[in-house]
């Protein structure tokens, strides 16, 4: 990988421990480790990559902490577009049951594409459907092509229809096949060490869809092979009454009895988290990945983030699947999710830069990772450059940092993985973006259409 130089920035942000926000400011890092970060007159002068970023913003590259790639497939469905969750998944779970092997490929790397362009560096994607012989190793080899650090999630469903669950029986699995696969994923594709690009996540889809047995042994499986776990919990009311109807319980204490929570374990959602359940993910430093633009479209309702952050639960960001978003730009997810904790709880309920965090060291956390999410000696070198003379942030370079949250970014200049540039000057460097949409849409027509 050799050496890189990254200097002359308008502003460098480092989210480390002193949140310093530098001025003229830049890092040096060499295999992929950052070295050096400061002022750019006392870094290096020469290194193999050079990145003149002067007129730009530096930040830590941002994570994303929950998505289903698969999504961009079916993309605003007309009989989709006014459901609620589950109204919404009964639509598209058919359609969903047709997905091949290459669409998973295709919209992994259209996923991916999208995420790069507006900022993010690492993501996490739960696919949990596996007909007509999709594999998770179809995630895996699409990501490994497109260079971002990756942690994939084997979802799984396995109570279908007829068992009293929310999916068609014809999309989902034996449980003995489902863990059986879980370990041979772990085995083949999980790397543990320091700056990973890829790891594997346990992630049974949610509590209407897998059984009580399932969720207790994924949590053992992936405590015996020390990888983290994920699911979907808490979503929205009708989220909450299933629960209630068959565990007796609430969502929460269904993750307590099943073993499911832990700083190893983030939920996606929990926009329906009561107050004994924030005090239980506090205390026992369970994480929540926060999908404000998914909540809103399917009005599942507003995650209280505020309260969450000050009970001292961990909240990361993500922008859900591509069906109930309908977009993957991370820097806008972020902006709005500080937008919509103003509605609900005042003006000041989320700043910028808090707004930031949530994208940035709260995502390393969910993930477990303490390599990323920050611009420090020893982190993995991961950060985006974000040009100020674009024509929304014209006028707010008194603060360029509150500038990317509160002003719309199209699209991030520079993209580093790993100290590999992955987008220069706004384009992707290792993939032909034109051919991609181009076969994506073609995919997607012959998903929904044929």
């Amino acid at each position: 990988m050799g050496t890189l130089l990254v200097k002359n920035a308008a502003l460098l942000v480092t989210m480390d421990a002193h949140r310093r926000e530098i001025p003229d400011g830049g890092l040096f890092a060499r295999n992929g480790v950052i070295e050096t970060v400061g002022a750019s007159q006392v870094l290096p002068a020469s290194a193999d990559e050079v990145i003149d970023a002067r007129g730009q913003i530096v930040i830590p590259g941002l994570i994303n902490t929950h998505h289903h790639m698969y999504q961009t497939l079916t993309r605003v469905l007309r009989p989709a577009q006014d459901c609620e969750l589950f109204e919404w998944l009964r639509v598209l779970y058919p359609i969903w049951a047709r997905i091949t092997p290459e669409m998973i490929f295709v919209s992994t790397q259209t996923a991916m594409a999208e995420l790069l362009l507006s900022g993010c560096t690492t993501t996490s994607d739960h696919l949990y459907l596996f007909p007509n012989g999709v594999r998770l190793d179809d995630s895996l080899e699409a990501a490994q092509q497109m260079g971002m650090r990756f942690h994939a999630a084997r979802g799984a469903m396995s109570v279908g229809e007829s068992q009293g669950g929310l999916p068609p029986d014809s999309v989902v699995e034996k449980e003995a096949h489902i863990l059986n696969d879980t370990q041979r994923l772990i085995e083949r594709w999980h790397d543990p060490r320091p700056y990973a690009l890829q790891r594997v996540v346990v992630a049974p889809c949610s509590p209407f869809s897998v059984s009580h047995q399932l969720m207790r042994d994924s949590a053992q499986l992936a405590r015996l092979h020390h990888v983290s776990l994920h699911t979907h919990l808490a979503e929205n009311d009708s989220d909450i009454t299933y629960t209630r109807e068959k565990f007796s319980c609430t969502p929460a204490q269904y993750a307590e009895q099943l073993e499911w929570l832990g700083p190893d374990v983030w939920h996606a959602h929990c926009v329906k988290l009561d107050a004994a359940g924030i005090d239980l993910f506090a205390r026992t430093g369970t994480s929540i990945a926060h999908c404000p633009g998914s909540n809103m479209r399917l009005a599942s309702g507003i995650a209280p983030v505020r309260q969450l952050r000050d009970a001292g639960v961990n909240v990361s960001m993500a922008v859900d699947g591509s069906a109930s978003n309908d977009s993957g730009h991370m820097l806008g997810e972020v902006r709005l999710a500080m937008l919509a904790q103003r509605v609900a709880y005042g003006p000041a309920a989320l700043g910028a830069r808090e707004a930031l965090e949530l994208a940035t060291l709260a995502g390393a956390k969910a993930l477990n990772r303490g390599d990323i999410g920050a611009l420090a000696p020893g982190m993995a070198a991961d950060m985006v450059t974000v040009p100020l003379n674009e024509i929304g942030m014209t006028g707010a370079q008194h603060d360029a940092l509150a500038a990317l949250v509160f002003c719309h970014v199209p699209r991030v200049q520079h993209n580093i993985v790993n100290g590999r540039v992955l987008v220069r000057d706004g384009q992707l460097t290792g993939i032909d973006l034109p051919k991609l949409i181009e076969r994506h849409n073609k995919l997607a027509h012959q998903l929904v259409h044929e």
